[in-house]
């Protein structure tokens, strides 16, 4: 495969070379933290008595958000810290609007939330005039969180709310690292890579947009809860309580549809016009339906019913969603590719078309090279091509056998925990290994 040992560290490997109260009424807050349900996290005081933390203590600082694709590899890099220093203090900077704003506190991780400084499109357009102003708020809030946390290191995974608390870090001398997922970066990690420590990517072929000297091919971060084994049967009754028990463990199928954290109109058309059908001939099957917070009102009133169908505007247990799975239908964004590697799943890719420098189509081609994949491009996908694709799959238990197979043997679990001990490294030269 002379085309996957050229991209990735080592050949085979898709993505390895491929973590108030306050004393005082007249205690003022910066921005809005949120909390997950058992945090422990006392919010700081502005007090000059409690103006900060003590300074001998571990403290991160998360940034990036906006799409799973962002938040997820910063959670997993956090459990990784936590993991191998328990004592570390973990926070997240984020929107208040965007996913990390339900994810982190879910991850059980503290969110301080910043005001938005996103570019709106078309980049013309008159609201853009007064983004140098919101920069400047959200730059001045980082600024206020920063000093009051005292970090040591400020960890960057991409998403325009990256922006501003990247650059608060770098102009009080706070150091900081990216995690690049995809291999073509993303704007904000290419114009804070200046200022990073190191910048660990994913992709061997991502290494020629930053400086060859900080970067370090590790893969993609997942979370912990993917790589613990939960059984199918348990998986399945969480998502079906009724329609899995009688549908039979052995025979039980499972198709697991997901479009990202935004969604896909283009596989929700394709899924709405053949899920009806496809469960009506096959009694034995079950659909998990990530439909994106867009398109989940519209889906939702076009779809009838079915104890065998689990509709969701966002999959928070994804976990147990890929435990449940026997394939998968998804875009090829990064994460998702490493996820279905790292759960051995059966796979047919629908990338993104207008993805930047193509690089979902990439992946999906990629994907299909070292694990089998199947992949379908937009123009190809309908209801026919899409329900064909999945029995193709669902109907050979050898060929769902091998792709399984070869998706674990592409894996790289370990990602996280790599990273993070880079990091601990990086502020406590001491810890490294």
């Amino acid at each position: 495969m002379a085309v996957t040992s050229s991209l990735f560290h080592r050949p085979g490997l898709l993505f390895s070379t491929l973590p108030v109260q306050t004393s005082s009424p007249r205690t003022l807050l910066p921005c809005p933290l949120i909390l997950p349900p058992t945090s422990r996290f006392a919010l700081i005081h502005t007090s000059r008595q409690a103006a900060s933390p003590p300074a001998a203590t571990l403290r991160v600082v998360f940034t990036g958000g906006g799409t799973g694709g962002h938040i997820y590899p910063a959670i997993a890099i956090a459990e990784a810290i936590k993991d191998a220093s328990p004592d570390a203090e973990i926070l997240f900077i984020g929107s208040g609007a965007g996913l990390e704003a339900a994810a982190v506190p879910s991850a059980g991780f503290t969110l301080s939330t910043i005001p938005p400084a996103r570019p709106s499109r078309p980049l013309l357009s008159p609201s853009n005039l007064l983004l140098p102003f919101r920069l400047i708020l959200a730059v001045a809030a980082s600024s206020r969180i920063l000093r009051q946390f005292r970090p040591l290191v400020v960890v960057g995974t991409g998403g325009y709310v990256a922006a501003p608390v990247c650059l608060a870090a770098a102009l009080s001398g706070i150091k900081i690292v990216i995690q690049e997922q995809n291999s073509h970066p993303g704007l904000v990690n290419r114009l804070a890579a200046p200022c990073a420590e190191t910048i660990f990517v994913a992709f061997n072929a991502c290494v020629k947009h930053f400086d060859r000297k900080k970067c370090l091919v590790y893969g993609n971060p997942v979370r912990v809860a993917l790589r613990r084994y939960v059984s199918k049967a348990v998986a399945r009754s969480h998502f079906f309580p009724k329609a899995g028990p009688k549908s039979g463990e052995d025979k039980a199928q499972v198709v697991l549809v997901l479009g990202g954290s935004c969604g896909a109109e283009a596989i929700n058309i394709a899924v709405l016009n053949m899920y009806y059908e496809m469960l009506l001939q096959h009694k034995n099957r079950l659909i998990i339906w990530q439909t994106g917070a867009d398109g989940f009102n519209e889906m939702e009133s076009l779809v009838k019913v079915n104890r065998r169908l689990h509709l969701t505007p966002f999959l928070h247990e994804m976990d147990l969603a890929y435990a449940a799975a026997d394939v998968v239908v998804s875009r090829s964004g990064a994460m998702t590719c490493t996820e279905i590697l790292t759960t051995g799943k059966p796979s047919i890719l629908v990338p993104l078309p207008n993805a930047a420098d193509d690089h979902q189509t990439k992946n999906a081609y990629i994907m299909a090279d070292i694990a089998g994949s199947k992949v379908l491009t937009e123009d190809e996908l309908d209801s026919s091509s899409l329900e064909e694709a999945i029995d193709d799959v669902l109907g050979n238990e050898s060929l769902m056998a091998e792709m399984s197979e070869r998706a674990l043997s592409a894996a790289r679990p370990d990602a996280a925990s790599d990273i993070a001990q880079c990091i601990l490294s990086l502020v406590n030269p001491s810890s490294s290994k």
